[in-house]
């Protein structure tokens, strides 16, 4: 009994020990591209620059929290640019018909948790895939939120709420506090509680983990209705970022926050995962896009690498998992 303990403790610090591994080989990578980057360009060391680089990162960063905290239960949430966009019209539109600034984010963030928990409810009581049901509610978000506003901007937002997201705080900008707000907690819910654990045995075997005692249903209901809330904190910090309320401004930002997930570790055979991860795969994302900008890059460009590197990291995850 000794010895299967022992070779399964041993067995879960090399898999700990290659989850670092690629941690730092992702770290070095970021800091060579950020290098590459101030030599090829006058501006991208500049303060402003950086300053936008960060406040970019860490919207991305709190949608790829939310992301890997489903991927880790093998899921996918489709939905989570619209929810942006639809938080954003949400809570513009409460704000203007003279609601105090809290309960209106208070609001849009409950919005965003019943529709996740709406998300794992479908999935576990009704047996409808997280794919198709995610996928549903984007169509069914966007059209709402496009149907709420004509397609229009909700603008003339108060000072207070749009300053919030241009400011800083001892020269750090408040986004990336609040990305420290978000990701610290959810770092000790996966690293040192009884919930991580079992969200990483659903995402292992969601029949094992049943047996073994967990609540799966929970679970599920737990990691969806995180991504979705965080989904819509995402979108009242857009509004204030960019002053108005607009139903299509997360548009695609689905596919970038899964892009940041898998390329910060977290795979999507389930089971892997991390806060850390999912920040640095925003980082290096948000720095690819920005030094295309830089760069002149056609945009379009940009999205096919994007796509090439999500399709290159599955491969490299899959072999890894055949080897193993």
């Amino acid at each position: 009994m000794s010895q299967v303990v022992t070779a399964s403790g041993l067995g879960d610090r090399i898999s700990s020990l290659r989850v670092s591994l690629r941690k730092l080989t992702l770290f070095l990578l970021l800091a060579i591209l950020w290098l590459a980057l101030t030599m090829a360009t006058e501006t991208f060391w500049g303060a402003s620059n950086i300053t936008n680089l960060f406040r970019q990162t860490a919207l991305m960063s709190i949608l790829a929290i939310g992301q890997t905290l489903v991927i880790i239960t093998a899921g996918i949430d489709l939905s989570v640019g619209a929810m942006v966009g639809l938080s954003s019209v949400l809570v513009s539109l409460m704000m203007k018909a003279g609601m105090p600034i809290p309960a209106a984010v208070l609001l849009t963030l409950s919005f965003g948790f019943l529709v996740g928990l709406y998300h794992g409810i479908a999935i576990r009581r009704f047996g409808i895939p997280p794919f198709i049901i995610t996928l549903a509610s984007l169509s069914i978000l966007t059209g709402l939120g496009l149907l709420i506003t004509d397609g229009a901007t909700i603008s003339g937002l108060p000072k207070e709420f749009t300053g919030f997201a241009r400011g800083a705080f001892l020269g750090v900008p408040n986004l990336f506090w609040v990305v420290v707000l978000v990701g610290i907690p959810i770092y000790v819910l996966l690293r040192h509680t009884r919930w991580g654990r079992y969200i990483f045995a659903v995402g292992s075997s969601p029949e094992a983990a049943r047996l073994s005692g967990v609540n799966v249903d929970r679970t599920f209901y737990l990691v969806y209705a995180l991504s979705s809330t965080l989904a819509a904190l995402v979108g009242v910090l857009t509004a204030s970022r960019i002053s108005i309320g607009l139903a299509t401004t997360g548009m695609g930002w689905e596919l970038q926050s899964i892009a940041a997930s898998v390329i910060g570790g977290a795979s999507l055979f389930g089971a892997v995962g991390g806060v850390i991860g999912s920040l640095l795969g925003a980082m290096s994302l948000t720095t690819i896009a920005n030094g295309a900008n830089l760069l002149n890059v056609n945009p379009y460009i940009q999205q096919m690498v994007t796509g090439f590197l999500i399709v290159f990291i599955v491969y490299f995850d899959q072999s890894r998992r055949r080897s193993q």
